[in-house]
């Protein structure tokens, strides 16, 4: 039994209870606010608030080895997906590159209160193979650090019938994991990239392992290629083609129309909202509150480190609230954190992630709120988005395991994660 105890604020997702403790057992929440039993570990929260932990329902954590290159950043999708290709040619995406970044990226995520990332892996070259190797190294990053991990099976002009062969051979091969640590996905990138035949066929291999169906829609390319090569909206092709439905979630929506809203709505579809990439990258702006008041289950992602450059979920959350009256109305911080908990976890079809209630999963973050950045917030929970939304969590617990105990990886070390990664590199560069 781990017990969570002292903090100044337990936010349960629900609401708020004054104090604590949150008291967890077989990986479960028992009951926050409940009186403690005997403890194995009693979790010092003194100066913190708690939350539920956080979700990134959207990110590529390859692209963490691939931030901030010249000639990437606020530039045409166009323009960016090549170059963006042409730097994993360069390097040669493999095993060995795929478990450094996701290492990276998710110790990244950890420490910024993340406890479950679904990465959309897109980058299959033939000497891949069936890419079971790819999807097992990035499950094995995940696994030495503590993190949950939706490893979504994607495609990019990949062979229909070969990316359907490593989707089923990635399913099998990852798909039997009862604790919940690592799920599978399927997800085409978009329309711009992939055909029909595509989306069939992953849908085909969803179906028979029974996983979530993601794609993406309404980037800047994605409305172009639409209209230039079907003449149709990204939205209508994806219903022609089976792909809106309540297991399947569609990352971006930007400038989406309110007919469309009012489609996305009535399919069961559930949304993800990156304005961490869209907006810097002046590739649009999500809808997000004109979806949730439509009824659309509204998640949050990071989306890549090739177009945010940071897996820093708070922080998004926080452009989320600021650029949320551009596109409809604004947006209070508990709505934005419901987003990026509850909402992501309705998206990867997890009822039990993103809240602090009896029998949900014991995912949790300590937020210090006794330093400067702090003082003088009448409201602390919204001051974990207002006041400073690039803080690092005190204490995150995975399963009812503590994975960063005082801001620090308890898994592996950071400088270890990070060197890794940046030798990989290098030795590749110089090859």
């Amino acid at each position: 039994m781990l017990i969570v105890s002292g903090a100044e604020r337990v936010w349960t997702g629900v609401d708020e209870i004054p104090g604590g403790p949150v008291v967890c057992a077989d990986g479960r929440v028992v009951a926050p606010g409940a009186g403690a039993g005997t403890a194995d570990e009693v979790l010092d929260a003194s100066g913190c608030v708690v939350t539920p932990g956080l979700v990134n329902a959207h990110h590529h954590l390859l692209q963490s080895a691939f931030r901030t290159l010249p000639g990437t950043r606020g530039v045409p999708m166009r323009d960016w997906l090549p170059r963006m290709a042409a730097a994993y040619s360069a390097v040669g995406v493999d095993d060995e590159v795929a478990h450094a970044a996701a290492a990276v990226g998710l110790a990244e995520a950890l420490l910024c209160g993340v406890t479950t990332v679904a990465d959309h892996h897109l980058t299959w070259p033939a000497s891949a193979g069936d890419g079971v190797g790819i999807a097992r190294a990035v499950a094995a990053a995940a696994g030495e650090l503590g993190a949950r991990l939706v490893f979504v099976r994607g495609s990019a002009r990949d062979d229909p019938e070969f990316a359907a062969a490593s989707a089923d051979a990635i399913a099998g091969a990852l798909g039997g994991d009862r604790a919940g640590m690592v799920q599978v996905a399927v997800g085409p990138a978009g329309v711009h990239s992939d055909s029909e035949q595509t989306y069939r066929l992953l849908g085909e291999v969803a179906a028979k392992h029974g996983l979530r169906r993601r794609t993406q829609a309404n980037e800047q390319v994605d409305v172009e290629i639409a209209a230039e090569r079907y003449g149709r909206r990204p939205l209508e092709l994806l219903a022609e083609w089976g792909w809106l439905a309540p297991d399947v979630t569609v990352a971006h929506l930007c400038g989406v129309t309110e007919a469309e809203i009012a489609a996305l709505a009535a399919s069961g579809a559930s949304a993800t909202h990156a304005p961490g990439c869209d907006v810097p990258m002046g590739w649009g702006v999500a809808p997000a509150a004109a979806l949730h008041d439509a009824g659309i289950a509204v998640g949050l992602g990071t989306s890549g480190g090739g177009s945010n450059d940071a897996g820093h979920l708070l922080a998004d959350a926080r452009l989320a609230m600021q650029v949320a009256p551009l596109a409809g109305r604004q947006v209070a911080a508990r709505e934005v954190l419901g987003w990026a908990t509850a909402g992501s976890a309705v998206g990867l079809g997890r009822p039990e992630l993103g809240a602090l209630t009896p029998g949900a999963a014991a995912d949790l973050v300590c937020w210090d709120v006794t330093g400067v950045a702090d003082a003088g917030v009448a409201d602390p929970l919204a001051g974990l988005l207002w006041a400073s939304p690039g803080r690092r969590a005190r204490h995150v617990v995975v399963a009812g395991r503590v994975v960063v105990r005082d801001g620090e990886l308890v898994g592996r070390p950071e400088r270890e994660v990070a060197a890794g990664l940046a030798t990989l590199l290098a030795s590749r560069s110089s090859r």
